[in-house]
């Protein structure tokens, strides 16, 4: 059944007859007025999802038509707002369009003037809602949309690609620099492909032996087997894999590197036959200093992240966390981002100055090492006392204690002496 088109009009007056009169003519014109005579009341309506518009009096004591204008375009800058003012001159239009505003209407206006205005609004509106609904059902079904994050070209073209390559059953070679989130777009590609519903495998390359890559493509099958790091295959392996991809029937191998695999096969450090196999369609993963500008998107992203997997509320990013973001180099790319993300909602100090050490682990795994090491470093403080530990962290004693048990630690074991 599909969704009534949005019809409502938040109409903000402190006219109390003014507000009637208008309403009256809303209902006429079968639209569905809430009406309130305060920016104060008005506020509370308006939503990213109000499914409506905003006719509100310029004119009103305390808060102006104009900031309750820039309050909606902070709330959702494609609300639609159209102002309202008996005072009206050319310089206050102006003002107003030059503010966002949809429209501009002067008191006392003829009704089919208002309404035309109201109605070219309410479409434009419903426009909106539909194409977000559009939007979220989509991305809630494409990976590559939900799972890497920017808002840049290349990250767009990272997105189209990855795409691309999952609707072929081909060979996979990924590129990147450390850090760059290689297996990361090995799984969006997976889980964007036909076999998303079977097994996704990884391994890492080095000391992967013959007998372990059999074992991996047997776990692997009618799903995608992903191999990072494929410049460290041992040199027998590289042949065993040669063989798998040759001879494979139900069997996706996807593989990352962060070498130049081109020179190695010059060298004689890596099998041209096999780099030549798996080299058929090729993901280039950006990092942050080719997409500088998605520095905050996926810094936001990651803190939202952080801060569910910790159970706390997200810190302010504020401007200045910002500037100081793009003011650093990323030589660790998203995974540095992510741990940097990491220790903000957690509160550590001097994460500027700590080397990303947590390898491939993934945020979960992170956050779960960084709790751990907070738990001990209170439990040491407090010489082994958990009431203290569990006040100085803010922690009720309950969640405390089952923190505790979770990480196999014991305050006696932090007494001194």
């Amino acid at each position: 059944m599909t969704e009534a088109p949005a019809r409502k009009v938040l109409l903000v007056d402190d006219d109390a007859a003014v507000r009637e009169a208008l309403a009256q003519t809303l209902d006429l014109a079968d639209l569905e007025p809430l009406t309130v005579g305060s920016f104060i009341e008005a506020k509370d309506h308006i939503g990213p999802d109000f499914p409506g518009v905003v006719l509100s009096d310029i004119r009103m004591p305390g808060r102006d038509g104009f900031f309750l204008l820039d309050h909606a375009h902070k709330v959702d800058p494609d609300l639609p707002v159209i102002l309202l003012t008996g005072e009206g001159d050319i310089p206050m239009a102006v003002r107003a369009m030059d503010r966002g505003a949809f429209g501009f209407l002067e008191k006392p206006c003829a009704s089919k003037d208002m309404l035309a205005v109201l109605e070219r609004a309410l479409h434009t509106r419903q426009l909106i809602l539909e194409n977000r609904r559009l939007k979220a059902q989509l991305e809630a079904g494409d990976p590559a949309a939900r799972l890497i994050f920017g808002t840049s070209a290349a990250s767009h073209a990272l997105r189209d690609r990855v795409r691309q390559v999952a609707r072929t059953n081909a060979e996979v070679l990924i590129t990147g620099s450390p850090g760059a989130g290689i297996s990361k777009v090995a799984e969006v590609v997976h889980l964007t492909s036909a076999q998303s519903r079977l097994s996704f495998v990884k391994r890492s390359a080095a000391g992967l032996t013959p007998e372990a890559l059999a074992d991996a493509v047997q776990e692997a099958q009618g799903g995608s087997l992903f191999i990072d790091e494929i410049g460290s295959l041992p040199r027998e392996t590289q042949f065993a894999l040669a063989e798998v991809v040759e001879t494979k029937t139900d069997l996706r191998v996807i593989v990352g590197s962060t070498q130049n695999l081109e020179k190695a096969v010059e060298s004689g450090a890596f099998n041209g036959d096999l780099f030549y196999r798996l080299d058929v369609m090729r993901i280039h993963s950006p990092s942050l200093a080719e997409r500088p500008e998605d520095i905050p998107v996926m810094f936001r992203k990651y803190v939202a992240q952080a801060s569910e997997q910790a159970g706390l509320t997200a810190p302010e990013i504020t401007s200045e966390v910002i500037a100081d973001l793009m003011s650093r180099d990323w030589p660790g790319n998203a995974r540095a981002l992510m741990s940097e993300a990491m220790r903000f909602v957690l509160g550590v100090e001097g994460a500027k100055d700590q080397p990303d050490q947590d390898g491939d682990l993934g945020l979960a795994e992170q956050m779960a090492r960084v709790e751990r090491s907070l738990l001990a470093t209170a439990l040491r403080r407090h010489d082994g006392q958990a009431s203290a530990a569990a006040r100085s962290l803010k922690l009720p004693r309950k969640t405390f204690y089952d923190k505790l048990t979770r990480y196999g630690l014991k305050p006696e074991d932090f007494r001194h002496g």
